[in-house]
């Protein structure tokens, strides 16, 4: 798996076949041959720069037909959960697998992530995904969160789900000492209903915070925040088992 990079700036998910675009084609031979760092001309004589993606690149370029967590909430539970290598997750409302893949990238090979998606097509795209950046500590399961967790002695239970007080039960099960659980929701009222269930059924550190993330324009006549910026995405909820 690679990734073309054009003179604009714009990428593109390259597979071992012939490559098209406006500014012309590149052979599959100079495709399959190539590495990253490498340029590559077309047909034309325009540049594309090989890069290795990392999970951001993959995930800004992979097939999906829903909404995803954006970075910067995601880098939010990773902090505040301490999630690391060899950590178990489950994660639940997998969408097109955004949010396992950046779990399986941070818990390695000696980690495991298991995502629940009850939707059939969902988790057929997050397969695909998963399979396209060759991780293999990702499993995706479709199946029905609020039924039941299958899997125990979880570091984390990451919820995407327009109910998760329906799964703080199971999650509470399934969770080591220590454990997190954590949920990602738009509107206050489930925040509210959620802490209640939580602080309720006997989690510990119960919080929710929503994250401001603004950009600094730099310019030539001076620096400032941008007048444009990704306002209100979602809440984070976060709750521990001690």
């Amino acid at each position: 798996m690679r990734i073309l990079m054009d003179e604009r700036g714009k990428k593109y998910m390259v597979a071992d076949q012939e490559f098209h675009t406006d500014f012309g084609f590149i052979t599959k031979d100079d495709v399959v041959g190539s590495k990253a760092g490498d340029v590559l001309k077309t047909h034309i004589g325009r540049l594309f720069r090989v890069i290795k993606p990392n999970v951001n690149d993959y995930i800004e370029l992979m097939e999906r037909k829903c909404s995803i967590i954006l970075p910067k909430d995601i880098g939010i539970v990773l902090a505040k959960t301490g999630l690391g290598s060899g950590f178990r997750v489950l994660d639940a409302g997998t969408g097109a697998g955004a949010t396992a893949l950046h779990f399986g990238n941070i818990v390695g090979n000696e980690g495991k992530v298991y995502s629940y998606e009850v939707r059939e097509d969902f988790a057929e795209i997050a397969k695909r995904n998963i399979k396209g950046f060759e991780l293999k500590n990702v499993q995706i399961k479709h199946q029905d969160v609020t039924e039941g967790i299958e899997e125990e002695e979880l570091d984390l239970v990451f919820l995407d789900l327009p109910k998760p007080w329906d799964v703080v039960e199971y999650a509470k099960e399934s969770l080591k000492i220590g454990g997190y659980i954590a949920a990602y929701n738009p509107f206050i009222e489930q925040v509210q209903i959620l802490q209640r269930v939580l602080k309720k059924i006997g989690f510990s550190e119960v919080e929710s915070f929503e994250n401001i993330f603004r950009g600094i324009e730099v310019t030539n006549k001076g620096t400032r925040p941008k007048t444009r910026m990704a306002g209100h995405t979602g809440y984070l909820t976060f709750a521990r088992k001690l």
